[in-house]
């Protein structure tokens, strides 16, 4: 059998198959497996999610994860990381990084497939495939027969990687259906005066709130040069629609009504930018009053001052332009329409012995760890069948 593609789930899948005794070969165009984890978690691999469950992930059938995500959990990769010794931790929201680097990671999967004698061929580079009495796959250093094809290729995101469109040319070609794919987890880009602000902002983080689309993601935002990034931005990315606003409540959790009020009376004479100074980053102040918000003394300001400033803060609305698109997207929403293959094995329905897996499945998980181990379980499950 052949897996095009040595990244998370190609590897995850060839050691399944591996250690049930199958002949794998991997086969990767680029110089090194496992590139994009390599890159993951700032170099430290946010390798899973303690909270990665099904409900989490954006597809056009939720449902179809299921039986993997429940299959192999993230307590199963973490046993399979704690079995290696490697040290970890949870740094926030259940997301879990290497203590050390994301080699140990890359280093894990290629010991385990060794182990279960996978062989992983680098910088070959699948030029087609051929369906009829098994496959044959004709790459750049020759062709190669096999009675069953895994794609792992991925998505379209961070093309500098050398991610293509491969497995959606490849799926087409078999007759699967592939969504509408766009770029997700990615930063916005702005025009007009929210680009001015946000270049005069750019570096400044915020804790907040952003919603689009119902859905809302209690993390950071960070000003660009170019628009708006950060955690909270990349989440509700994945959501956004053209020409949709995204909301943002930049103090969550506090009744900043009533706390203007009440030094409205404690301090009559200090202004707005005085108070706010003190619940948000200065430089973010000025540039808000400058541009909107009364900066006056609190005694100057009427209820109607104050209800504004609260309105301005607490539910900011911003247009986006659009996102900074493949270039800097963590993830490619959409791809291989999971209509057209089995949810237990990754099996394409009407090509029997081709198995899709990974990103290049419609199947998408929001920031922190999810689309790995979603990568970990389809993986895992087409190497119990392949």
């Amino acid at each position: 059998m052949v897996i095009v593609g040595a990244g998370a789930a190609g590897l995850m899948c060839a050691i399944g198959a591996g250690k049930r005794g199958r002949r794998v070969l991997v086969l990767e165009r680029a110089n090194k497996a496992g590139k994009k984890v390599l890159i993951s978690g700032g170099g430290r691999c946010n390798f899973t999610n303690l909270y990665a469950t099904p409900d989490c992930y954006q597809s056009e059938n939720r449902a179809f994860c299921v039986s993997a995500m429940t299959r192999y959990t993230p307590q199963d990769f973490i046993a399979l990381v704690e079995k290696h010794g490697i040290a970890y931790h949870e740094k926030k929201l259940g997301q879990l990084f290497c203590d050390g680097s994301a080699t140990e990671i890359v280093r894990m999967l290629l010991d385990e497939a060794e182990a279960a004698k996978v062989t992983v061929r680098l910088q070959c580079k699948v030029v087609s495939i051929r369906g009829g009495d098994g496959f044959l796959i004709e790459t750049d250093l020759g062709a190669v027969a096999a009675d069953s094809l895994v794609v792992a290729t991925g998505g379209l995101s961070i093309p500098q990687m050398g991610a293509t469109g491969f497995a959606y040319v490849a799926a087409q070609q078999f007759g699967l259906k592939v969504t509408q794919t766009r770029p997700a987890l990615v930063p916005f880009t702005c025009g007009g005066q929210d680009l001015a602000l946000c270049r005069r902002l750019a570096g400044v983080s915020i804790p907040c709130i952003a919603s689009c689309v119902g859905a809302s993601f209690a993390e950071n935002l960070l000003f660009t040069h170019k628009g708006m990034s950060g955690p909270a931005i990349l989440q509700v990315s994945s959501h956004w629609q053209e020409a949709a606003e995204v909301h943002l409540d930049l103090l969550p959790g506090f009744d900043l009504l009533a706390h203007l009020k009440e030094q409205q009376t404690a301090r009559p004479r200090a202004e707005l930018q005085t108070i706010l100074s003190a619940l948000l980053p200065r430089r973010f102040v000025e540039a808000m009053c400058e541009t909107g918000l009364p900066n006056r003394a609190m005694a100057q300001l009427s209820s109607k001052d104050l209800s504004a400033a609260v309105d301005t803060l607490k539910d900011w609305r911003i247009s986006p332009d659009g996102t900074e698109g493949y270039r800097t997207a963590e993830v490619t929403l959409g791809g291989v329409d999971t209509t057209g293959l089995s949810s237990k094995t990754m099996e394409a329905v009407k090509a029997p012995g081709l198995f899709f897996i990974g990103e290049a499945v419609d199947v998408t998980g929001p920031l922190g760890g999810y689309n790995f181990q979603w990568a970990w379980a389809s993986g895992y499950c087409a190497g119990q069948y392949v």
